[in-house]
């Protein structure tokens, strides 16, 4: 029987009014000030926290039940890390946690340091591979609709590819080409140099492809999860957080409740422009011929501009699906 260490890291920034989430305020095109903007962060911040720390406890509940069953199964002890930068921000940061304690796992604190977020990465991991961890998933303050089965599956995967001797990683993307989650253990033949910081304009996510490539590492891909830095971003959380909360109805997910509360408090509604786009789909059908009355209207009949704009808005959706089967027949061959 072996024993084995793994970590969750949390990233995050005292939630300080200029310090975080700045994009979402007035002064940069948002609606929120400085101090709602902090507001936002400390509440998606416990959420995250709360969230993660779930996952290992179930983690190390699912372990127990094991080895109580069979006294062979390695025995692995799930940690939580919170990472800060620079070192005169941990004390602000350990304030955060002891503002609404107990929780229900000992918090353990690391600072981070470089000159570039892939150095601070990088370091990171470093200091907690130093104490005797085996892997590392790491996430950030700023996802309020991560799930924890992502937590509990990485670090599953990572001990699966320990065990086929093939050190591997894992990853979920945000919504802009690069991460929210990264996970790696302490023999994968991987860092984050070159992925965030780099002078090629190369995404984040596609730099880590290349070095899964290049050094042959297996990977466990997940669902994208969104972080939150525009007002966009937000809006589109504050709908997904809702459907979380009426889904955990019936599914074991964690709700950000914190996040959610906040919301309601600071009474945000999220809406779209009205759709005034008249779309009956009449068309859209790739395997069905175009109506003879459509595509040849009687001479005498006599169209309105909006009819001519739709008969030609089908023509052409007809169109660009037959040139995509046609593509695909010829790749076949």
């Amino acid at each position: 029987m072996a024993q084995k260490k793994h970590a969750l890291l949390i990233f995050t920034k005292p939630p300080l009014p200029g310090i975080v989430k700045t994009r979402m305020t007035t002064e940069y095109g948002g609606f929120l000030t400085m101090e709602q903007a902090a507001g936002f962060y400390r509440n998606c911040f416990y959420d995250v926290c709360e969230m993660g720390m779930h996952a290992l406890i179930e983690l190390q509940q699912k372990n127990e039940r094991m080895r109580a069953e069979d006294p062979t199964v390695d025995e692995i002890q799930y940690d939580f890390f919170c990472s800060t930068t620079p070192a005169e921000c941990l004390d602000q940061v350990k304030d955060v946690f002891e503002a609404i304690g107990p929780w229900p796992m000992e918090v353990h604190f690391v600072v981070d340091e470089g000159s570039s977020f892939d150095e601070h990465f990088n370091d990171a991991y470093s200091k907690i591979f130093a104490m005797g961890y085996e892997s590392v998933v790491a996430i950030g303050g700023d996802v309020p609709t991560m799930p924890k089965s992502h937590i509990k599956q990485a670090f599953q995967w990572l001990d699966y590819f320990q065990a086929i001797d093939k050190p591997g990683f894992t990853y979920a993307p945000c919504q802009e080409c690069g991460t929210s989650m990264v996970g790696f253990s302490y023999n994968t033949p991987i860092d984050h140099t070159g992925v965030y910081y780099n002078m090629e304009g190369r995404p984040a996510l596609d730099g880590y492809l290349e070095k899964l490539k290049e050094a042959d590492v297996p990977s466990a891909y997940f669902d994208p999860v969104a972080d939150v830095d525009e007002v966009t971003d937000l809006a589109h959380a504050v709908s997904c957080m809702k459907a979380i909360e009426e889904a955990a109805k019936y599914q074991d997910l964690f709700v950000p409740h914190r996040t959610l509360r906040w919301v309601e408090f600071m009474g945000i509604k999220v809406t779209t422009p009205p759709n005034d786009n008249h779309d009956p789909r009449d068309y859209l059908d790739g395997n069905a011929d175009v109506p003879k009355e459509a595509a040849e209207p009687a001479a005498d009949e006599e169209l309105t501009i909006e009819d001519k704009q739709r008969i030609a808005k089908g023509m052409t959706a007809i169109r660009d699906v037959q040139a995509a089967e046609h593509a695909y027949e010829r790749s076949k061959y």
